[in-house]
């Protein structure tokens, strides 16, 4: 492998401290992985708690022993990253202390680990490759490799929707599906785009906006622009998708919360031969008008034992946005959490 590592027990008195030595092979790519005046080094010390000091390719890493261990493994699959030509950002950061905590608390898939190396799922295409940062995004990327139908749960910020597109994308270019086809209820228009002006996509695009930004950051905009204008990626607002079967195809549902019961059986009995589908939304944001019931809170409950359908579920913990809204989204669910114990009191 590309780095060694020393371990001691710093002396007496403190045996549950641990000293690890990281080196690596390759000088350039040291520096890569410290970042600008060691900053992605300062950022595993403070999620960690641990202590790492840099001299040429050599790390010295010192803290408690789990800790240590954490922050070794990560950093040795951050390496990993940079020698495969990742430029690093905090996020990549994050999200290899993510992996490495979600692994020593045996909370994602087995295949998070491989001979002892951390071995996060990705997803690939020519412009760009994807790296799970979280173990519930590792076992959804895993998910969506082996099953026709999977919902991808959880609050804003949680990569569940990218993630589908991206994934989408990469099968459309590997050509192991005829097209793409991107849905979202437009519930802001009561589902009736009649009125408002212009062709089919410019109706829906701004609902379709977070599926059309994950498109181009994985596919040139060129590519994009000519499969968007040949129907290879088709728009395909809710309202309009009765009557249809969808084969070869790979077919995302975004904020599927905010659709009804009759709307959520009407789009998964789409699914066609070779098709693929993907079921994105967070429960805890429905916009349905009051008294209606989310279709994707019922299919939950109602698929939960259905062979083939794999339902990942993303939290707060997940948030690979700006940190603070990993913050902002437990902020809202202990001010739910709360809300709740007067009633349960009272009852």
């Amino acid at each position: 492998m590309s780095s060694r590592t020393d371990l001691s027990n710093i002396a007496s008195g403190a045996s549950d401290m641990t000293h690890v030595v990281l080196t690596f092979d390759n000088n350039k790519d040291a520096g890569t992985l410290y970042g600008p005046f060691d900053e992605n080094l300062a950022r595993v010390e403070q999620k960690l708690g641990v202590s790492i000091h840099s001299k040429g390719n050599q790390l010295s890493i010192k803290g408690e022993h789990t800790a240590a261990e954490l922050a070794r493994r990560a950093l040795d699959y951050l390496y990993g990253l940079v020698k495969g030509g990742t430029a690093l950002t905090a996020s990549d950061v994050d999200g290899a202390v993510r992996l490495v905590q979600a692994s020593e608390d045996q909370l994602s898939l087995p295949t998070l680990e491989t001979k002892g190396k951390l071995s996060a799922a990705q997803i690939s295409t020519r412009k760009r490759t994807i790296y799970a940062r979280s173990g519930n995004q590792d076992a959804y990327i895993r998910a969506l490799e082996r099953s026709e139908l999977v919902f991808g749960i959880g609050p804003a910020g949680t990569g569940k929707t990218f993630l589908a597109v991206a994934y989408a994308a990469m099968l459309l270019e590997r050509g192991m599906v005829d097209r793409i086809v991107l849905s979202r209820p437009a519930v802001e228009a009561g589902e009736r785009l009649g009125f408002l002006p212009g062709d089919m996509r410019e109706k829906v695009d701004p609902y379709l906006r977070p599926l059309y930004d994950a498109l181009y950051e994985m596919m040139p905009a060129d590519k994009v622009e000519r499969a968007l204008a040949a129907d290879v990626i088709e728009v395909a607002p809710l309202a309009f998708m009765r009557g249809r079967t969808l084969a070869n195809s790979v077919v995302i549902l975004d904020e599927a919360q905010n659709t009804t019961p009759m709307q959520m059986k009407m789009f998964l009995t789409r699914l066609g031969e070779n098709g693929r589908m993907i079921v994105t939304g967070d429960p805890s944001q429905i916009d349905l008008p009051p008294n209606t019931k989310s279709g994707l809170v019922e299919a939950l409950g109602i698929l939960t034992d259905v062979p083939g359908i794999v339902t990942v579920k993303f939290n707060e913990k997940d948030v690979v946005r700006h940190p603070l809204v990993a913050a902002i989204v437990e902020a809202y669910d202990r001010k739910d959490r709360n809300s709740v114990r007067p009633t349960d009191k009272n009852a």
